[in-house]
């Protein structure tokens, strides 16, 4: 990456960012797409990286600002009361599957971390990833179930899939929301779950690189920019979702995954065969 990076490329990577973070297109093919096409590394620096992330962070906490103040009140009374009688309840299986579906998540992460970088610069393995999100997310077609909460059990193979969803090319919202879906939730349910699901994870990679505070300082005004703008654009990305997911239509993105995946593994194929 450049010693520097100006406000205007950070603006736009930001807005990237903040758009493909939550539809189901997958963020970081789109934001390594768009630092090869500024001149920017694909080894763009955790620090950016982080400041982007935790300008989606905002728009999430901001959308569901509502749930998180009525699950924490509620988890307080009922943890208080009656543990057992709260988990009984939606609230309760709720937060307790966000906190259960954390754990498999984080250990794939974890897993797959020092490959994903590699794999990211492979068009052909990208190209397989948003094919896979291109079948899961046609999927909802169909519609998902009636269901407000999943079991514990049914939780864990979210966060399964979450924990998948580090590999590029393969959409966390999209996996996660489809995958949900399929086990039986509503769409509006699962688009909550799936979000609710998303903050741990983020808040945690947040905290972690506060540690590289020289980092961050040398990112400068540009940094700072790039986070707003992710905030601002992944605002209206999740708030426009919400809409297409309650309408039934969030299969509709298949049709843009689709072509862009078999784009990317058709030229891998021609390079291969035209050497």
């Amino acid at each position: 990456m450049p010693e520097t990076l100006d406000v205007g490329s950070a603006a736009l990577l930001g807005a990237v960012q903040g758009a493909t973070e939550f539809l189901p297109v997958s963020s970081s093919g789109h934001v390594a797409l768009t630092s090869m096409l500024l001149g920017v590394s694909a080894e763009m620096p955790l620090s950016m990286i982080v400041l982007l992330h935790f300008g989606t962070f905002l728009a999430t906490v901001g959308v569901f600002a509502k749930d998180l103040r009525l699950l924490t009140a509620r988890s307080l009374e009922g943890l208080r009361a009656d543990p057992r009688a709260f988990l009984a309840t939606d609230h309760g299986r709720t937060v307790a599957g966000v906190v259960l579906a954390s754990i498999p998540t984080a250990i794939i992460g974890l897993g797959l971390e020092s490959r994903v970088e590699a794999f990211s610069r492979v068009g052909w393995i990208v190209g397989l990833g948003l094919l896979a999100s291109a079948g899961v997310v046609w999927s909802t077609r169909r519609g998902g179930g009636g269901q407000e909460s999943l079991t514990l059990g049914r939780a864990l193979i979210v966060g399964v899939a979450q924990g998948i969803a580090v590999l590029p090319g393969v959409s966390r919202s999209g996996t996660t929301i489809a995958v949900a879906m399929m086990l039986g939730m509503s769409g509006p349910a699962a688009f909550r779950f799936s979000f609710l699901l998303s903050l741990p994870a983020v808040a945690g990679a947040t905290l972690l690189s506060l540690r590289h505070t020289e980092e961050l300082r040398a990112l400068g005004v540009a940094g700072v920019v790039g986070g707003v703008v992710s905030a601002i654009v992944g605002l209206a990305a999740l708030l426009w979702l919400r809409a297409l997911v309650n309408q039934g239509r969030f299969w509709a993105f298949a049709i843009y995954l689709l072509p862009l995946g078999l784009g990317l593994v058709g030229h891998h194929v021609y390079t291969l065969y035209s050497r």
